[in-house]
């Protein structure tokens, strides 16, 4: 199906430019969501009427999504969810999730906006690309943690998992160190104890 572009659409064309897509690819999310218009000759001919209108309009959106690009990119969100001790969600984490909190720090953002191409599932730092315009785009992180203080932990560079790992080896150390203690005290009891007398010979042949 031929259609043409009212906007610039990623690895297929730009304004203006007439492609052909597949017809679902084309009514389900081209049309549907006011990117494209089926390429009849009426509709080639609208476009070009309002081809300067457009643009302008484009133009001016774009600026738009530049200004927020420049505070939103690079920003890291907490996002604190319920998950097991090997780190695994008790669910996962959504595009409407990313748009909430990044709208509870202050920018507006879409969840449409916003790509996940697989859901998130672990605890942990994920880049989450959002797309403020077609030609702007930005990365932020959500710092998917059970607590506040679990997200500080995180966001200094270490994994849930590794300090799982670290405090499992701790413990074993401690308690390693604890048997070493008791044996150690267990041996200085030993070399304390009195020697028990021995028998008289002299006494045994009597």
């Amino acid at each position: 199906m031929d259609v043409i572009l009212l906007e610039r659409v990623a690895k297929l064309g730009q304004m203006g430019d007439v492609v052909s897509v597949k017809a679902g690819y084309a009514r389900n999310y081209l049309l549907l969501q006011g990117k494209a218009l089926s390429a009849s000759k009426e509709n080639i001919a609208a476009f070009e009427v309002q081809k300067a209108q457009l643009e302008a309009r484009n133009l001016e959106t774009k600026k738009e999504a530049e200004a927020l690009a420049e505070k939103l990119d690079g920003q890291q969100f907490v996002v604190i969810r319920s998950a097991s001790d090997g780190g695994n969600l008790y669910g996962s984490v959504t595009p409407r999730d990313a748009a909430d909190v990044a709208a509870a720090e202050g920018f507006t953002v879409a969840r449409k906006q916003v790509v996940i191409p697989d859901p998130i599932k672990e605890l942990g730092l994920h880049a989450v690309h959002i797309t403020l315009h077609p030609e702007v785009d930005v990365v932020i992180t959500l710092n998917v943690a059970r607590s506040p203080e679990e997200a500080e932990i995180q966001a200094s560079g270490k994994s849930i998992q590794e300090l799982a790992a670290e405090e499992e080896a701790q413990a074993e150390f401690e308690i390693s160190e604890l048997f070493d203690d008791i044996g150690a005290a267990a041996s200085d009891d030993d070399d304390d104890a009195p020697a028990r007398p021995q028998a008289d010979s002299d006494d045994d042949n009597d």
